[in-house]
């Protein structure tokens, strides 16, 4: 149980501290922190978390990251499904957080997005499907293989949470403006409930894509990494 909790506030801190960035910080009138900002946030959260509790439950923090870490061999399957419970109520314990914070300011309203992933009139820069689709595939599946990489045994210890970490900053930089960036279904369904309407009806685009990415990422990995007999 303690590998689930860790997830659990794992995932809630991802969440509160990168869709909080977004919602709370990134426009805030005068010194708002931007879309690299933002970017930086999310980042820092996996980093922040990877050294805190990697120890205890390897840090996936993301369904796609469980799902691929299966794929790759280095995860069991009997271990998924709690691991991806525990997830997503962290993801939605953030949000509920996030909602209650960024509630009290005066003409809050929460249909404007709220941090969620969207496309077509709901990508911040009007991407369509098939865009949001490709960058949501493509940038998980670099992820899980700078995950795999730079866990691998082979790998200089103690650095990974540091690659993890920029790779995730990398990936907002560029796909912002697509999709807002899920990469991450747990992350993309904690701040969905809360919008509900486009938001959830848009949901199935940000548990498909980061799966599928995640299972290329890792199988890729595995096709690259193998040592030589």
């Amino acid at each position: 149980m303690n590998k689930y909790g860790a997830e659990f506030l794992g995932t809630f801190w991802l969440v509160l501290g990168g869709c909080g960035s977004a919602v709370l910080a990134a426009a805030f009138p005068q010194l708002g922190i931007g879309l690299l900002g933002v970017s930086l946030a999310f980042g820092l959260t996996v980093l922040t978390m990877a050294y805190a509790i990697g120890h205890i439950s390897g840090c996936h923090l993301n369904p796609a990251v469980s799902i691929g870490l299966w794929a790759g061999g280095r995860f069991p399957a009997s271990q998924l499904l709690p691991y991806i419970a525990a997830q997503v109520l962290g993801g939605i314990a953030a949000g509920a957080v996030l909602y209650v914070i960024a509630s009290g300011q005066a003409g809050f309203d929460v249909s404007a997005g709220f941090a969620s992933n969207g496309y077509g009139e709901h990508s911040p820069g009007g991407y369509s499907l098939t865009a949001a689709l490709v960058a949501e595939v493509v940038m998980t599946m670099m992820f899980l293989l700078v995950i795999m990489g730079a866990t691998d045994q082979r790998a200089p210890a103690g650095f990974a949470p540091i690659a993890i970490g920029l790779c995730l900053t990398l990936i907002h930089l560029i796909s912002i403006p697509v999709t807002n960036t899920s990469v991450n279904p747990a992350r993309s369904t904690g701040v969905a409930v809360f919008v509900g309407d486009w938001a959830t009806a848009q949901l199935w685009l940000f548990w498909l894509a980061p799966i599928v990415g995640g299972v290329l990422g890792a199988l890729a990995y595995r096709m690259i990494g193998r040592e030589k007999s």
